[in-house]
């Protein structure tokens, strides 16, 4: 039962959850300064957005970090970064949650660190890594090393906070991702307490472990799970998910204590269904899916952190993620929602969905355990193929008509919104960001003890490499000067580093493509005199993969030859590939922010290798503005969420390949021939 609390002479309430939003971006001084606005405001947690370089194990001086510095959240390079992001910041009260995971480790080690020179004792901490390595695997791509040693680090976390820092959850399952990756409910169940076994399964047969605090181990395993709009069902997915992990812990784990067993989990409800188109609808939307996981309160979370309304068009500003607030706080302390008991229990609907979802996880669990659980089945491809599947017939849905999207594929006719209109209406990180981060890496270099940060990395590859826990070793780095990428690539040079399976293979099923879309296909390949040949490339540090893979994949139905190599590819690579495969059309795919850069890095390359004449087309999130600089450098097609029909963009694609040859023609002198589109 959720702790009450009573206000003056009312009913007796439960406390709220915690209240939280995502954020952080540019530096940590900025960020600094926006947690400690938003703590003013009533938020009573912290949720830290770490940027890519910082998730991935890099500096902000490294060549994959180019573009990446403070995008998609706040550059932390060492113990310095750390103590500004959390300046007069009490931590020892304060509920922090870190979504990061590959470097996990590492920056929990800074967050000690720094509670230690607060003062604050490590029992007292209290907050969440998200530390869900396997999940990265399947979707949002910010893995470093292969899955065994990345399991290893997450247990070494578990293991030594259950015993250092008893109030911290040391693992976040994270379904919440999946759901962005097309998972259904099922899917999204499953997957989830398919990871949550194999992480448990790896801290049990550790030889080191003591079985006696197992079941401080399972009552500290905290979930990070995803709300979308379909309303009754991701409310009967939050009981099915509790029901199910009491059913787990209980049967496989023998846990006897049943708060040991409670399902505790914080939210981040539905960005995949947030629209470019008509936005304002989206504060809708966030406000139906805050409902589904705070209205049943058997399963109500634990903490809620709400996206912006404007997220499908850029990065949030501060008065954006306060109105998300807002909506959390007005819920909570404005309703009655608080003082009754779970309004469903009893609810015949509610039940049978409720058992209908269970009964479908455990038949789907047995065919992931069948394939030798969740690492074996991530190693194959299969889940991954799986959920690149499922998002295929979400779209193709959508592009039919059959799964309404108010303001996309019905309703489209409206009026201008005028939160979007001026200077302003979307905040953007300056490229100077970058360059200053590399100025205050070289100086914190320069003056610390280089000795001692030997001596520290030192320890730190032989704890690796002896099986020693790398936590200690870890802190000890942290307080020597060792940096983010200095720890990343230390532990690189012992673990390797690992690529996972992309889910686009010949194999993969969709729900292939119309046939308009396909003649013209055949129609452009009779022009060329060959099969028309597409590299999609995603540059830089970015993992969000879910819009390459859809367009390979239709790519692929429409009669295109496809390469796609997966994430995290440098924009030498992308051009290599371009070269080697003879592309007729290059397809980037940046959700970062760092488009400007990173296009401009491909294209300067492409004219260096004679290549200039090969068109480029952009997707991702990215502004007017934005689309219009990218056009200016010669980028020949920019996409955006707006673009939600894929048969639309192969059109769209063969169009830009017969403009090159027409161009390409004109240049060399030769009669130009007839467009036939």
């Amino acid at each position: 039962m959720a702790e009450q609390v009573t206000g003056g002479a009312g009913p007796a309430r439960d406390k709220p959850w915690i209240i939280r939003t995502y954020a952080g971006h540019s530096n940590a001084a900025e960020s600094n300064a926006l947690y400690r606005r938003n703590l003013a405001k009533g938020q009573t947690g912290l949720s830290v957005a770490f940027d890519l370089p910082t998730q991935t194990g890099y500096d902000p001086d490294h060549e994959l970090a180019r573009g990446e510095v403070g995008k998609v959240g706040v550059s932390i390079a060492h113990l310095g970064d750390m103590r500004t992001l959390f300046q007069d910041i009490p931590l020892a009260q304060m509920n922090t949650s870190m979504t990061i995971n590959a470097t996990a480790p590492w920056l929990l080690s800074l967050y000690l660190a720094v509670a230690e020179e607060q003062g604050a004792p490590l029992a007292a901490l209290q907050g969440t890594t998200q530390n869900d390595i396997i999940k990265e695997y399947l979707s949002r791509g910010t893995y470093v090393f292969p899955p065994a040693p990345s399991l290893r680090l997450t247990k070494d976390v578990i293991l030594f906070t259950t015993a250092q820092v008893p109030k911290w959850n040391p693992m976040n399952v994270c379904s919440y991702h999946l759901q962005e990756a097309g998972a259904t409910p099922v899917q999204e169940l499953s997957y989830a307490l398919a990871i949550a076994i194999a992480v448990l399964d790896t801290v049990r047969d550790d030889p080191n472990f003591d079985e006696a605090t197992f079941a401080d181990v399972v009552g500290r395993i905290s979930f990070f799970v995803n709300a979308g709009l379909r309303f009754i069902t991701e409310i009967c997915k939050m009981r099915a998910f509790s029901d199910l992990w009491d059913e787990i812990t209980r049967d496989r784990y023998g846990i006897d204590d049943p708060k040991k067993r409670v399902f505790r989990y914080g939210v981040q409800v539905n960005s995949l269904g947030l629209t470019e188109q008509q936005p304002e609808n989206n504060v809708h939307r966030i406000l139906i899916e805050m409902l589904a996981v705070t209205l049943s309160k058997r399963a109500r979370a634990r903490a809620v952190q709400l996206p912006a309304w404007n997220e499908a068009l850029g990065l949030p500003r501060p008065w954006d993620q306060q109105w998300s607030m807002r909506m959390q706080q007005i819920l909570a302390y404005e309703t009655d929602l608080l003082e009754f008991d779970d309004i469903f229990d009893g609810s015949t609907v509610i039940d049978a969905k409720v058992e209908a979802l269970k009964a479908e996880t455990r038949a789907e669990l047995e065919r992931i355990g069948a394939l030798g659980g969740a690492v074996a089945a991530i190693e194959t491809g299969a889940l991954k193929r799986a959920l690149v599947e499922s998002n295929a017939r979400r779209i193709a849905a959508i592009e039919r008509g059959e799964q309404v999207v108010v303001g996309v594929n019905r309703f489209e006719t409206g009026e201008p919104s005028p939160l979007t209109a001026g200077d302003g209406a979307i905040f953007t990180v300056s490229e100077t960001v970058e360059m200053e981060a590399e100025q205050r890496i070289r100086t914190w270099r320069s003056q610390r003890d280089g000795a001692a940060v030997e001596a520290a990395l030192a320890d730190l590859e032989s704890a690796a490499r002896e099986g020693r826990n790398i936590m200690p070793v870890s802190i000890a780095c942290a307080k020597a000067g060792v940096t983010t990428g200095e720890w990343g690539q230390r532990l690189r040079e012992v673990f390797g580093e690992y690529r996972a399976p992309t889910g686009v293979t010949l194999e993969t099923a969709s729900s292939g493509a119309a046939e308009e879309a396909r003649l013209l296909i055949a129609d452009l390949g009779e022009r060329l005199g060959e099969t028309p040949k597409l590299v999609v490339g995603k540059p830089g540090l970015d993992g969000h993969s879910n819009g390459a893979e859809q367009i390979a994949l239709r790519a692929r139905d429409v009669g295109f030859e496809v390469t796609y190599d997966g994430i995290r590819q440098t924009p030498a690579e992308v051009v290599a590939k371009a070269r080697e495969r003879g592309a007729h059309v290059v397809g980037l795919s940046i959700l970062s922010g760092s488009h400007v850069p990173l296009v401009r890095e491909v294209k300067a390359l492409l004219r260096h290798e004679g290549l200039d004449h090969v068109p480029v087309v952009v997707g991702g999130i990215i502004s007017p503005e934005d689309e219009q600089v990218l056009k200016n450098m010669g980028v020949s097609a920019v996409y955006t969420p707006k673009d939600y029909s894929l048969d639309t963009i192969m059109v769209g694609l063969a169009k830009v390949v017969e403009r090159a040859i027409a161009k390409r023609e004109a240049e060399e002198g030769a009669p130009r021939r007839e467009e036939v589109f």
